[in-house]
């Protein structure tokens, strides 16, 4: 007797016939219905249960231990007993590895830790800011104020001194403006590279301390 599935695996299959996406249900066992939603998602480069090709296989089972050898029939049927699903983890192996697991269960909590793994990333982008060695104090509060902002979002920052004609032979102008804007943002910013002349250009690099960063 043919056992009807439910009303969304029926969709589902109705979108598949007319869109192909060419992933395989286990349909007309209610034992199986339960996965089957979550078959629908499964990248294409990973075989899981009727998917896999192999005539045997070594198998691992759920709480990592080695079953053995068995033809693919018999890690199938392994699988069914436990309402698990057999996954390929190691196609290249001889013969090929399979495990068996919660595919759905395993795939969400791969996702999650991939997902906080995120979170944690820290990215650093380095931002510059130019000025020249006669600026006049509104100008320097302007760009004060740019540095701190970057500073807060935790990104570094990149002073660069421009000189222009005569003005090369004051080096020390320029390294003076450039400690003055360390000290002046000193709660904020240590000096990650001291100033240095680098052709007609003096840079210096400022790096966000962790306590002041969104704050």
């Amino acid at each position: 007797m043919c056992v009807r599935p439910p009303a969304r695996v029926r969709a589902l299959l109705v979108s598949l016939r007319s869109g192909g996406c060419g992933h395989r249900f286990f349909v007309g066992d209610k034992t199986r219905n339960s996965r089957e939603e979550v078959l629908v998602n499964i990248a294409d480069n990973v075989r899981i249960n009727e998917r896999i090709r192999a005539d045997s296989v070594r198998l691992i089972g759920p709480n990592g231990e080695q079953v053995g050898i068995v033809s693919l029939r018999e890690a199938m049927d392994y699988a069914e007993r436990m309402n698990l699903d057999l996954v390929e983890v190691a196609p290249m192996a001889s013969p090929p590895v399979c495990k068996v697991m919660h595919y759905g269960k395993y795939k969400y909590e791969q996702e999650q830790k991939a997902k906080e793994a995120r979170k944690r990333q820290t990215v650093i982008s380095i931002k510059e800011i130019k000025l020249r060695p006669k600026i006049d104090d509104h100008d320097f509060d302007t760009k004060k104020g740019h540095v701190e902002r970057f500073l807060r979002h935790g990104d570094k920052v990149k002073l660069t001194i421009m000189f222009r004609g005569r003005e090369l032979m004051h080096p020390h102008l320029g390294e003076k403006l450039l400690r003055r804007m360390a000290d002046d943002l000193s709660e904020l910013a240590e000096i990650e590279s001291q100033p240095n002349l680098d052709g007609r250009n003096m840079v210096m690099m400022l790096a966000p301390k962790k306590a002041a960063q969104h704050h």
